[in-house]
């Protein structure tokens, strides 16, 4: 048995295109996102073999290592908690939640001194910092995004085209929570879309299916999880105290 790390893989789709190129050079074949590797069970072909199946399969790429190197470090307990190492594997997502949260601290602090902060307000910066900054990655590959959104999101999954307009609405909504317009609709719209968007992603983890999650589009190799829902349902409930407060 020998473990290959890869690269390039975004979601259950590449999972199966690479299984599938490797399928006829190995009695088994497994391929995983979270580690991004795949196991091979008596292999039958050369290395430079493998790389080129599974370059053909799309934009991946197979890294030479052996399989006891590998199996070494799988086994070999990590000194960090899984705590810690989930916490290495959001990084980028919370870092970035907390860069828009900070910011909508500073904005009113800036406009009406340290007096001035409120949780309304907070709220409201928030979320169009969110949705702006998240829209953003989103539309850096709108079409790579709706191939993934497309693995877990309901109406995504039966239409593609949604998940090419979803970084557009996430834009509108934004805009529209930094202007304030119209904001009992903004949170409306708000709460529809998020919990629709919920209901995909609450599947796809009690499934415990292994997909990438397209919050932060295909920049970052973000696992789907709890941390997702946490995320859409977070949304819902701060535009639905925000239709309480208003």
């Amino acid at each position: 048995m020998t473990v290959h790390p890869l690269e390039g893989l975004h979601c259950g789709a590449c999972v199966k295109k690479v299984e599938a190129a490797l399928a006829p050079f190995a009695a088994e074949v497994s391929v995983t996102l979270q580690p991004m590797q795949v196991t091979l069970t008596k292999p039958n072909a050369e290395f430079v073999t493998l790389q080129q199946a599974v370059a053909a399969a799309g934009k991946y790429r197979l890294l030479a290592e052996t399989g006891s190197t590998v199996q070494a470090r799988v086994t070999t307990p990590s000194s960090k908690s899984p705590g810690w190492q989930t916490l290495a594997v959001y990084q980028p997502l919370l870092l970035i939640l907390a860069y828009i949260l900070g910011a909508s601290v500073l904005v009113q602090i800036g406009l009406h001194g340290l007096q001035g902060v409120d949780a309304m307000e907070t709220m409201r910066y928030f979320m169009a910092g969110f949705f702006l900054v998240f829209s953003f990655f989103k539309l850096l590959n709108v079409n790579a995004f709706a191939k993934a959104y497309a693995q877990y999101d309901l109406l995504a999954a039966r239409w593609l085209g949604w998940g090419r307009i979803y970084p557009y609405v996430e834009l509108a909504l934004g805009v529209a929570y930094l202007t304030n317009a119209s904001p009992i609709i903004t949170y409306w719209v708000t709460i529809v879309i998020m919990s629709f968007s919920a209901i995909g992603v609450i599947r796809a983890v009690v499934g415990r299916t292994q997909i990438q999650c397209a919050c932060l589009g295909t920049v970052f190799n973000l696992p789907m999880s709890t941390v997702t829902i946490v995320e859409d349902v977070g949304m819902v409930v701060m535009a639905i105290v925000m239709i309480w407060l208003a």
